[in-house]
């Protein structure tokens, strides 16, 4: 479980909530639900209008994505392929078959299979270049949306606040108590509040993480491809993990045993 996307929603939040009680604030000030359907709903409307309604019904599963991690661990994938290696140079790529057929990674056992299968090597890149390319576009188009959403929420606070402001103004008279007034014109800025917290606590870090995970399973998926060319070049174990722990920094390498 990615925890970092729960704790840090959470910091944001109360890093507010608290400053504002520490200022003196009641909490009772910020709950306006006419402000409240202004920012959050009208955000959310915008969104659904920006985007193809695919994208809108694949928000559920996008966000799932920010709160589990579905990248593999890139030691146990090396491993595995030095395993691999180890297995074909002893009995030929035949010998893979059982094992390809257990793996639960469609996009590796689908690479593997080509490879078992006798086709061309750069048959075999194209095609899983181009799975690679797919699962960007789709993430990108995920990160996007909330993107969007954090830019449409400070203007729907905007929005709500001008609407209150005019409300506010429109009331004004010559017997006007000066406390209300008041209260008006706090109440007015409880939409940009809203809208400006919402952008920069949830939806644009959202964003920052599903681009973030999603740069890592491209990577995975890159140490994939070359595992699986790897291995239909039939190169050494030894090489074939030098090769693959060259995507890694040194310190996350995998070292030997």
């Amino acid at each position: 479980m990615e925890l970092s996307t729960i704790i840090g929603i959470v910091v944001c939040f109360a890093g507010v909530l608290g400053g504002f009680i520490l200022e003196g604030g009641a909490l009772g000030y910020l709950v306006k639900v006419p402000a409240f359907m202004i920012v959050i709903i009208g955000t959310i409307g915008a969104g659904i209008t920006s985007h193809p309604l695919i994208d809108t019904i694949s928000v559920p599963k996008v966000l799932k994505n920010t709160l589990f991690r579905n990248v593999r661990n890139p030691h146990e994938v090396i491993a595995m392929f030095v395993q691999f290696a180890e297995k074909v140079r002893r009995e030929g790529l035949l010998v893979l078959e059982e094992d390809v057929s257990a793996l639960r990674d469609d996009f590796l056992r689908s690479g593997l299979q080509l490879v078992i299968d006798g086709n061309d090597t750069e048959l075999v890149r194209d095609i899983m270049n181009t799975e690679v390319a797919y699962l960007e576009s789709r993430h990108e188009r995920g990160a996007k949306y909330f993107k969007n959403l954090g830019g449409f929420a400070p203007t729907f606070g905007i929005i709500g606040t001008v609407m209150s402001m005019v409300q506010v103004l429109a009331g004004l008279g010559a017997s006007i108590d000066p406390a209300s007034l008041g209260h008006g014109i706090s109440g007015a800025f409880i939409a940009t509040l809203y809208g400006v917290v919402s952008a920069n606590a949830l939806f644009l870090p959202l964003a920052s993480k599903l681009e973030l995970l999603s740069s890592e399973e491209a990577l995975m998926r890159e140490i994939m491809i070359e595992g699986v060319l790897s291995i239909q070049a039939g190169d050494n174990p030894r090489i074939v993990k030098e090769k693959l722990n060259a995507f890694l920094p040194p310190p996350l390498r995998l070292q030997d045993e």
